[in-house]
């Protein structure tokens, strides 16, 4: 069965929280999702992580990118982009880009923030540039999911975006929930139909 990468890094939990529900819809659609996470980093060159993460996904291996027909890319926000593991993760694919071996795969992004303007939009459009820089599609939010002209919390045309709260203790809302079951449908319809048609 094709499998589409669910990549996240996530802090508080609400990040993963999102790619599981991006997972469940990549599931309905007939794929199947493997759920990779990446390793926090330290300014200090001896602190390491464990190779195997305590709880929670594996860590994500290049080898990931190249055996998925698709990725769905998810990041909590610092700073009005990616987090620094993330960051990390990504500039370290050069191979692939040399190799020109994720040109074509769809993708989509996906954010957690603490406040309404924390930004989370700019993070989802920092997110897209190495995508874009590999020659990869990416997959948005359409306005024909509903929920996008109706939510108070997250959500956005550019990927679903959830909204933490400052004590990044806040659930998801039921909205912030459909539109990443809707967005993890959409990147696999897509996805499935360039693979058959390959």
């Amino acid at each position: 069965m094709p499998e589409i990468l669910v990549l996240y890094y996530s802090t508080h939990g609400a990040t993963r929280q999102m790619a599981q529900l991006i997972a469940r819809g990549i599931e309905s659609e007939g794929a199947t999702a493997r759920l990779r996470t990446v390793p926090r980093i330290s300014t200090v060159c001896e602190a390491i992580e464990a190779s195997v993460p305590d709880a929670g996904a594996p860590y994500a291996e290049l080898a990931d990118l190249q055996e998925c027909i698709a990725v769905a890319l998810g990041s909590p926000t610092r700073f009005g982009n990616m987090a620094a593991p993330m960051k990390y993760f990504w500039d370290g694919t050069v191979g692939d880009w040399l190799k020109g071996s994720l040109i074509g795969k769809p993708a989509c992004v996906f954010t957690s923030t603490g406040s309404m303007h924390g930004g989370n939009e700019s993070t989802l459009l920092t997110m897209m540039l190495p995508l874009l820089h590999h020659g990869m599609l990416i997959v948005g939010t359409p306005y024909s999911e509903t929920m996008l002209s109706t939510t108070a919390s997250g959500g956005t045309p550019y990927g679903p975006s959830h909204v933490a709260g400052s004590e990044s203790n806040q659930p998801l809302s039921a909205e912030e929930k459909q539109l990443c079951i809707a967005q993890g449908k959409r990147l696999a319809n897509i996805a499935l139909k360039l693979a058959a048609a390959e």
